[in-house]
């Protein structure tokens, strides 16, 4: 009688489920990554915009106010003062955004949820000032993980000649 070894080249069963789970443990934490890295970029985006209307309303204001005659009038969500061409104007929070005059300064994808006027009068040598505290979000994505509050202050010191 011969002896015959059984060569038996064929793959199990059980290793058949392990290289698939380790396959499927990949692709979740590869699909988790993505979907973090994605999420993000959106967040990211979302802050540049905001960011840019406030940057862009701040610098609106500031420029008028540093070159007022004088503020006329100051409260928590408007001030109005006396333009350099000796006109009324004002700057107001509304319900979400910020307006000068009948214009809105930021756009409709962003949401103003806080916004503070404070005002300083002038001393001797000190100048008038105005303290202007802005919180706002992407409209978009308000209330979702991508949406971030952005918070921009300043301080006007009016030019009064």
């Amino acid at each position: 009688m011969t002896n015959i070894k059984q060569n038996n080249i064929g793959i199990s069963l059980i290793e058949i489920l392990i290289v698939i789970g380790i396959f499927a443990v990949l692709g979740i934490l590869s699909t988790t990554s993505v979907l973090l890295s994605l999420q993000g970029s959106k967040k990211g985006d979302a802050q540049i915009k905001v960011r840019e209307n406030l940057d862009y309303a701040i610098s609106i204001i500031e420029r008028q106010l540093r070159n007022a005659e004088g503020i006329t009038s100051c409260t928590v969500s408007s001030i109005s003062y006396k333009d350099s061409l000796g006109g009324n104007a004002s700057f107001s929070c509304g319900s979400g955004f910020i307006a000068s005059g009948s214009a809105q300064l930021t756009s409709t994808e962003v949401n103003v949820t806080s916004c503070l006027f404070t005002c300083t009068a002038g001393v001797g040598s000190v100048p008038p000032r105005v303290a202007i505290d802005i919180q706002a979000v992407d409209a978009a994505s308000q209330g979702s993980k991508e949406g971030a509050t952005v918070s921009i202050s300043t301080e006007i010191n009016l030019r009064t000649y």
